[in-house]
């Protein structure tokens, strides 16, 4: 089922689509009920069936994700374009003995994968645990700070906005404050850069994950499903996912083709850095939620297609 060419057909559900303009400061004559995805009116869109998405988180998340998907009325074409590797840089004794020693005063995890990271390169997380619970803890977002209560550990701040542009936002009176960033290796540098440069904090950062390309079938399989007009919506949830998308439909030869393809669905990013990469690659995004997480982005897109829960 295509989307953007089935204007216009009576005796289906029509709505108008739009093209997201604002992130951050919807304009003021946003209707209410468009707040969590800022559009401006470009045309009608007609869908017939129940529309395809496709996803393409890591493994780990995908089942969750299928589950959430289908009970939100959409059917669901899956394939994992990153893959979740431990690291251990030069970096990571030292974090650990600094939080130990009590000598660090914030601790930034900017992913549930960071902390399961961390702990499981430790030999007694107990230990290290009691200590984080002695400073000041930050969470990037929801899943992020249940990831670490789950594990007794206290959160101390949540940014309203759950990007790094968010932590370094909410943050204030830390010059000379030491601060330990615990991310993967294929970070926002601008968070480093705000924490040092603007707010004058000796900051450590720790990637105590990697991110690969997976290379099972399943990668290529959805790439052919999105240029033979089979899927009618995609979501990304990071950047590095964008590129590895891009990378496999490259390796195909077909990398014009999947921007054309993306072009003609409805394509939903999770947050800013999401969209830019997206919008580097030459592809239109539609749809980018107020609250950075899955679940914000797909009920987003919901509200954009009309998807009937």
């Amino acid at each position: 089922m295509r989307i953007r060419n089935r204007l216009k057909i009576g005796g289906f559900c029509r709505f108008t689509r739009y093209v997201q303009f604002v992130i951050d400061h919807p304009d003021e004559n946003t209707r209410p009920e468009d707040r969590n995805t800022f559009y401006q009116p470009n045309r009608t869109i007609t869908l017939m069936n129940k529309p395809v998405i496709a996803i393409m988180r890591p493994d780990m998340h995908l089942d969750s994700s299928i589950a959430f998907l289908r009970s939100r009325s959409f059917d669901v074409v899956a394939a994992p374009m990153i893959k979740l590797i431990d690291n251990r840089d030069s970096n990571f004794d030292g974090f650990v003995a600094r939080v130990l020693a009590h000598e660090s005063d914030i601790a930034i995890f900017t992913s549930a994968n960071g902390i399961a990271f961390t702990l499981q390169k430790i030999d007694r997380p107990d230990r290290f645990v009691q200590a984080l619970n002695r400073m000041c803890v930050v969470a990037i977002g929801s899943k992020t700070r249940k990831a670490l209560e789950k594990l007794t550990i206290s959160v101390s701040l949540m940014p309203e906005s759950y990007s790094s542009k968010g932590i370094a936002q909410m943050l204030h009176g830390i010059d000379g404050k030491t601060v330990e960033v615990v991310r993967s290796a294929h970070g926002d540098p601008a968070l480093i850069d705000e924490l040092e440069g603007r707010l004058g904090a000796v900051v450590h950062e720790t990637a105590v994950y990697g991110l690969a390309l997976p290379d099972d079938g399943r990668q290529e399989r959805l790439i052919t499903d999105a240029l033979a007009g089979k899927i009618d919506a995609f979501a990304f949830t990071s950047a590095m996912t964008v590129r590895n998308f891009m990378t496999v439909a490259r390796n195909m030869g077909a990398e014009s083709g999947i921007v054309d393809a993306l072009n003609e669905g409805v394509v939903a990013a999770i947050g800013p850095p999401t969209a830019d990469a997206l919008r580097e690659h030459g592809v239109s995004v539609d749809v980018v939620p107020e609250r950075f997480t899955f679940e914000g982005m797909i009920r987003a897109l919901e509200k954009a297609m009309q998807v009937q829960v």
